[in-house]
C-alpha cells in the first residue's frame, strides 16, 4: 500500500522532494520498499490541490515551473481546490504531512499549529523547519507519543547530511559528552574568503550574490541560526532540555582582516562554532568565533560546507561534514525520514 503524503508548502524542498519522488520513485520501491504517493500540495502562494486517489506530481511540478501557480492543473474526477493548509492536514487521507512552509523562527509559526493539528488527526509529520523543533521540543515530542504517530526532522540541523539519525543509531551505546560544529555555511563561507583576502563586507557579498546568504544576513552572521541548531542537539541528542534563550550567543560580524590574517600566521583558523558539553549533570551550550589549530578537525573544513564532532566514550571523536542546505540536498532529508518511518525504525 501506498504511503499518502500531503505537501504543506511547495517551494523549493517541497519540489525538491517532489523531484527526487518522480526520479527515484521505481528504484526507492526495488531496492527499498518504499512506495509513495502524494495526495495534496498546499502553498499560500501557489494555491492548493486535494486528489485521494494521487496526484500526477510530474504535471504539478510542470504547470508550476511555468506559471508559478498550481490553478493550471488539469481537472479530474476527484479533484478538490483550493484547500487551506490545516483543512489539508485534518481532513484529507494523507498518512503523513511533510511540512515544508516558511516558518517564523521567533515563534515557529505556522508549522508549530500544523504539527499540533497533524498530531491530532492521527498522522505523522516531516520537516525540514528549525522553529517548532528549538522552540516546541517537549510539546510536541508529547503530543506526537500520545496520539502513536511519529514526528522526524533531520534536515534541520545540516540538510541531507545525517547530524540527528547518525548519533542516535550508528553511535548507539556511547555516551556522548560534547557536541561541536560548523552549522551554518554562510558564516565558514565568509570566514574561509576573509583568509583569502576579502574584507568581511566583500565576503558577505559575495555570500549573497551566490545565494549563500539572505539580503538580511543577521540570523546566520550573528550565530542565531546556529543556536537554534545546538538547541535541536541538545534536546534531541543530549537529552538536555535546553531553551534557545539559555545558549549564550556571539557573531563573526565583529572579526577584522587583522584578526584572520593573525590567526593564520600562528597556524590557527577562525570558526564559527556551536557546542554543547556536559559539565556535571547539565548541558552547557554556546555559539561564538572560536580560533582553532589548523590540524583540529573542524579547522580544515572550508566554504559553505557544514560538520560537526561527537565526543563519545567508547569510539572516540567521531566527525561528520556534508552539506548543510539546498533544495535537493534537504528533499533528500525529508524522504529519509519518509523511509525510516516506513521501515518502522528510528
Amino acid at each position: 500500500m501506498s504511503h499518502k503524503l500531503a505537501l504543506i508548502g511547495f517551494g523549493g524542498v517541497g519540489q525538491g522532494l517532489a523531484e527526487i519522488l518522480c526520479e527515484r520513485g521505481e528504484k526507492l520501491y526495488k531496492e527499498v520498499g518504499f512506495d509513495s504517493k502524494v495526495v495534496a500540495i498546499t502553498d499560500m502562494m501557489k494555491g492548493a490541490i486535494y486528489d485521494p486517489k494521487g496526484i500526477d506530481l510530474e504535471k504539478a511540478l510542470q504547470v508550476v515551473k511555468e506559471t508559478g501557480s498550481l490553478d493550471g492543473y488539469p481537472e479530474s474526477p476527484g479533484l478538490i481546490r483550493n484547500w487551506d493548509s490545516l483543512k489539508t492536514i485534518s481532513e484529507s487521507n494523507a498518512d503523513t504531512i511533510v511540512e515544508v512552509t516558511f516558518t517564523d523562527v521567533k515563534t515557529g509559526q505556522p508549522a508549530i499549529d500544523h504539527c499540533k493539528a497533524a498530531f491530532e488527526s492521527g498522522k505523522n509529520v516531516v520537516m525540514s523547519n528549525k522553529g517548532p523543533v528549538a522552540l516546541a521540543f517537549h510539546e510536541l515530542s508529547e503530543l506526537a507519543k500520545k496520539n502513536n504517530v511519529r514526528w522526524e526532522f533531520e534536515g534541520t540541523v545540516m540538510s541531507g547530511t545525517p547530524a540527528l539519525r547518525m548519533p542516535i543509531t550508528t553511535l548507539a551505546g556511547n555516551e556522548i559528552t560534547e557536541i561541536c560544529g560548523i552549522l551554518n555555511g554562510t558564516t565558514n563561507y565568509i570566514l574561509t574568503k576573509m583568509e583569502d583576502g576579502l574584507s568581511y563586507e566583500a565576503a558577505l557579498k559575495e555570500a549573497q550574490e551566490l545565494g549563500y546568504a539572505e539580503a538580511d544576513p543577521t540570523s546566520d552572521v550573528e550565530g542565531y541560526d546556529a543556536r537554534y541548531k545546538i538547541v535541536i542537539l541538545s534536546n534531541t541528542i543530549m537529552k538536555a532540555p535546553l531553551t534557545v534563550e539559555q545558549v549564550k550567543c556571539e557573531g563573526i560580524s565583529h572579526l577584522t582582516l587583522d584578526d584572520i590574517k593573525r590567526a593564520k600566521s600562528e597556524g590557527m583558523r577562525w570558526k564559527l562554532l556551536a557546542r554543547a558539553k556536559k559539565v556535571g549533570e547539565e548541558v552547557i551550550a554556546s555559539v561564538g568565533p572560536e580560533c582553532l589549530q589548523e590540524t583540529d578537525s573542524l579547522a580544515s573544513i572550508q566554504g559553505a560546507t557544514n560538520a560537526i564532532t561527537f565526543d563519545c566514550d567508547l569510539s572516540g571523536p567521531i566527525t561528520l561534514s556534508g552539506a548543510g542546505a539546498g533544495r535537493i540536498e534537504t528533499g533528500f532529508s525529508l524522504l529519509i525520514d519518509l523511509i525510516n518511518i516506513e521501515r518502522k525504525q528510528l
